[in-house]
């Protein structure tokens, strides 16, 4: 899909509501409907009539290039030029804008009333088209292989910061623009910390590894965790690696179009129940993954919605026992009418690596 296209299908949600068009300010919005990645930018979309970008002089050959197909205004009053152009009803992201931006906003309309935007946007990026699917593949393919070869490799006497700043190199290497989050890399007792940041603590034989990890690809991120052992694992980590595999397992079986948000959560999770090891589960279970790294839809008993084809999902359950270890396992999972199709594909067995 073009970003024209995105752009029309906006203006169906504006015409819907009554508006007279949508003044889009978050950067990865921005991008969204235009293709433009600078640091500094804002879209204009009415109803009737193109597009317009409005970005400073810094990045005008670069807008023109990366959004040939919208009209571009340079200059450095985003806000206050953008403003002049609008009248009518028009929405705004009051979700993104500071207290102060949209005090501004508000002074610099005249003849315009300013609506909440509620996310419309964020909620199109919830179903990905094909060039954001591609992307996304691309992103997962790597992420494997790299992790792949980090522990093909030796890990014993070395370092977690060592072992996640190889992972990192190798995601580069392959072709990603950039990694998609700072890696977790954790050992031993660390696993059990679910965000851990890599230290110069030393691998050694009985430490589960924990990595949690994702190449950048055209702006779309991977995300992907495995749980190995050094060594021989001990009869307690082979239990809640068991545990977590079935629970991640019947997680993903769940995530099919139609079902209830809700359900992909009690799917996962009362299997958790059922082992013994709900309790040690203390962490969200999976999210939308895109162009931002955590984003809609968000996988909770609270949820109200439904899963819709095309959507990109992580499904991601743990055990984390604090003082010994933690084990999580996530893949990054596309939601279809049938089976899911999971992009980050390597083994989901409890590696024994060294």
């Amino acid at each position: 899909m073009s970003t024209a296209a995105r752009r029309d299908r906006l203006r169906e949600v504006l015409v819907g509501r009554g508006l007279d068009g949508a003044f889009v300010t978050e950067l990865v919005n921005v991008r969204y409907l235009t293709g433009f990645t600078g640091s500094n930018g804002a879209v204009l979309v009415p109803v009737e009539g193109e597009a317009v970008l409005l970005t400073d002089g810094r990045y005008q050959d670069q807008a023109a290039a990366e959004a040939p197909d919208v009209e571009l205004a340079v200059t450095r009053e985003l806000l206050a030029v953008g403003a002049g152009r609008t009248s009518g009803r028009w929405a705004v992201e009051t979700h993104a804008l500071s207290v102060d931006d949209h005090t501004l906003l508000a002074a610099a309309v005249e003849g315009t009333e300013l609506v909440s935007l509620e996310r419309a946007v964020e909620t199109l990026r919830v179903v990905k088209d094909e060039p954001e699917l591609d992307a996304l593949r691309r992103a997962c393919a790597i992420s494997v292989q790299a992790w792949e070869e980090l522990v093909a490799g030796p890990v014993v006497g070395r370092t977690e910061r060592q072992l996640a700043r190889q992972l990192e190199a190798r995601m580069l290497d392959l072709g990603a623009e950039a990694i998609a989050f700072e890696t977790i890399l954790a050992a031993g007792e660390n696993s059990a910390i679910p965000h851990h940041h890599p230290t110069d603590r030393v691998v050694q034989r009985g430490d589960l590894l924990k990595t949690d990890f994702g190449a950048r690809v055209d702006g779309y991120h991977a995300d992907c965790t495995r749980t190995a052992v050094v060594g021989p694992p001990a009869d307690w980590q082979r239990e809640i690696h068991a545990a977590v595999r079935a629970s991640q397992a019947a997680g993903v079986d769940a995530l099919v179009a139609g079902t209830p948000v809700a359900d992909t959560w009690h799917a996962a999770v009362d299997v958790l129940d059922a082992s013994g090891w709900r309790e040690s589960f203390t962490t969200g279970l999976g999210h939308g993954v895109g162009l931002v790294i955590h984003e809609d839809p968000f996988l909770a008993p609270s949820h109200p919605g439904t899963l819709d084809r095309r959507t990109a999902v992580t499904m991601e359950p743990g055990i984390y026992l604090p003082g010994r270890g933690g084990v999580r396992i996530e893949d990054t999972v596309i939601v279809t009418e049938g089976r899911p199709e999971v992009l980050t594909t390597m083994t989901r067995d409890l590696l024994e690596i060294g």
